[in-house]
């Protein structure tokens, strides 16, 4: 009896329920499409968290080599904003001295500012020295003091110094974001540096040779030829590095600028 009392209860509320929606259609069916728009409904969404960051990655490649005599510094001319190329002729390097050059891959603000305090810095050791210019060692520890001193708040950008020192010796310095170097004699930093590494790597040092017979020694223009097919080769693969190279080829002399085309697409 109370199992049957409580079934007749049930089908009284199903009726009552049902002639609310008479006036609107068929009970039967207004019924069930707000029985269908109950079971669909979409859950309540729960708090947003908002982001953004200061740094972006211009895209880029930079290669440095140091030989007996001269160092060789390369940069593509690509700007990049994420699948956006801006601009196909945008310069990666500073002529910091006449035996010194500096290239910067990452972002575009922070490179242009980076290189303008470098270049006012410069100055004024000019200007408190009657005009006696900085060697490249000193440029190369100034650089990595600048970098260190803005490691809360770190200039986004991968930079190589390359240059001739008093002895006459090509030297290449590469760091990170924080301004840790050494000197050495290559390095590449951007986002081709998985691509042109591994081949700096076997041409520079004979790694991953079976024949190898240790370091390679490069004339300047098997040097300069050796930096063009690394950009060539990543041009290839990597969508962020194209368009041309800047190459600057430094001796005591002074640097000479030349310019080599990459693959516009």
């Amino acid at each position: 009896i109370f199992f049957r009392s409580k079934m007749l209860q049930k089908q009284a509320m199903a009726s009552i329920m049902r002639q609310d929606y008479v006036p609107f259609g068929h009970a039967d069916d207004v019924h069930d499409k707000r029985q269908k728009q109950e079971d669909l409904s979409m859950p309540v969404k729960g708090p947003l968290q908002a982001r953004w960051s200061p740094y972006v990655d211009n895209g880029g490649s930079c290669i440095a080599l140091a030989g007996p005599g001269y160092a060789i510094i390369a940069a593509d001319t690509r700007l990049s904003n994420g699948f956006s190329i801006q601009s196909r002729s945008t310069t990666k390097m500073c002529q910091l001295t006449g035996q010194c050059v500096i290239a910067s891959a990452g972002m575009q603000s922070d490179r242009a500012t980076l290189h303008k305090n470098l270049g006012t810095r410069l100055q004024w050791y000019e200007y408190q020295n009657n005009g006696v210019q900085p060697g490249v060692r000193a440029i190369a520890q100034m650089l990595s003091n600048t970098l260190y001193m803005r490691r809360f708040f770190p200039f986004y950008t991968f930079n190589v110094l390359a240059g001739v020192d008093e002895e006459g010796q090509g030297v290449v310095f590469s760091y990170d974001a924080v301004g840790c170097t050494e000197p050495m004699a290559y390095g590449c930093t951007g986002s081709g540096n998985a691509l042109i590494e591994p081949v700096l790597d076997n041409q520079m040092l004979r790694s991953h040779q079976s024949k190898a017979g240790g370091p390679a020694q490069y004339s300047m223009q098997e040097a300069v030829d050796l930096i063009k097919d690394a950009f060539s080769s990543a041009a290839e693969r990597d969508i962020y590095t194209g368009d041309g190279v800047e190459i600057y080829i430094i001796t005591k002399d002074g640097a000479k600028k030349e310019n080599f085309p990459l693959k516009r697409d």
